[in-house]
């Protein structure tokens, strides 16, 4: 018993030297894929689902820095002003502005689209950043179990909302923030709001496959509008999207050296809203500023349609 503990002690010791010994080299590894271009976005709007934290801020710093009018879409709109001022404190001539959006609300959805179709002429780009991850069940106001009903059907409706000026708008992008968990996502037509049995970390990957899905689907519904979606893997990202799980913590804490940094994790989206390369890509997914793997449950063109159809059922609209 001493000796085994002797040896994981002595074992974990060795491992802590050579991270502390190749910490730089590790980093830059952890990095990942910086996105190098150099375009500009005068006269561009951009529109950013979560931008008041994590990697939507980022995300929303660097467009605003190209030149673009940012509008941030927050559910807390003082976390959102305190991030716009962030953002101005860093850029004086930064265009950001922050707007009310709960995409766990139907309503709050409608009601934001509303306003934004009234008051702003173009969308150029649309970043669907905002997301929940591994929360104890809950449900939407409109009675979704929170991963799909935010991740998913939220950002569903407000493009459906939108599709029109992005149409109008072309050249036009969006972006949907996935993640490399889609691969562990299944589609669960027979219990798509986990009311059988529920467990976060399957609700979270479910959510991401489902974005995956709806990024290839929607694609292949704006062939030649020269509207283009694709979806990114941002990367595993210290940010507080694991504020519901203290064993996450923990390990996100141990660990953070292998961690990206927000700004690391902003870089894909970045890369998909601006690389003058992508023009014309339109229902690929991304990592690392580089085309990725999806899984084969998320190329699925029959679950795609299919969750294209219930989607629009669970929301009440039709979308051809």
């Amino acid at each position: 018993g001493v000796m085994l503990l002797l040896l994981t002690v002595a074992g974990l010791g060795a491992v802590t030297l050579l991270a502390v010994l190749f910490a730089p080299q590790i980093r830059k590894y952890a990095a990942g894929g910086v996105c190098q271009s150099a375009a500009t976005l005068a006269g561009k709007t951009v529109l950013i689902t979560g931008a008041n934290t994590g990697i939507g801020k980022e995300t929303a710093l660097d467009l605003a820095m190209r030149g673009a009018r940012v509008i941030m879409a927050c559910r807390d709109v003082e976390k959102g002003e305190e991030a716009a001022a962030s953002i101005r404190a860093a850029n004086p001539k930064a265009q950001v502005e922050v707007r009310e959006l709960d995409l766990a609300d139907t309503c709050s959805i409608r009601a934001f689209a509303q306003k934004f179709l009234r008051e702003v002429d173009d969308l150029h780009i649309l970043v669907h950043n905002a997301g929940v991850m591994m929360c104890p069940y809950t449900k939407t106001v409109d009675g979704f179990e929170m991963h799909i009903g935010v991740n998913h059907l939220g950002h569903f409706l407000l493009t459906y909302l939108l599709i029109g000026q992005l149409k109008h708008s072309a050249p036009a992008r969006i972006v949907v923030v996935s993640s490399l968990a889609h691969n562990f996502g299944w589609i669960r037509f027979h219990d798509l709001h986990s009311q059988g049995s529920y467990n976060s970390g399957l609700a979270y990957c479910q959510s991401k496959l489902a974005n995956v899905l709806f990024a290839r689907e929607l694609a292949r519904r704006l062939k030649g509008t020269n509207v283009t979606v694709n979806s990114v893997h941002p990367g595993t990202v210290n940010s507080d999207l694991t504020r519901h799980s203290t064993l996450m913590t923990i390990l996100f804490t141990i660990f953070s050296m292998f961690l990206k940094t927000p700004r690391e994790g902003a870089q894909t989206s970045i890369y998909c809203a601006v690389a003058e390369e992508l023009h014309s890509i339109s229902g690929k997914h991304f990592s690392d500023c580089a085309p990725a793997f999806v899984a084969p449950q998320g190329r699925s063109e029959e679950t795609a349609r299919r969750l294209w159809d219930i989607s629009c059922e669970l929301l009440g609209i039709a979308w051809d």
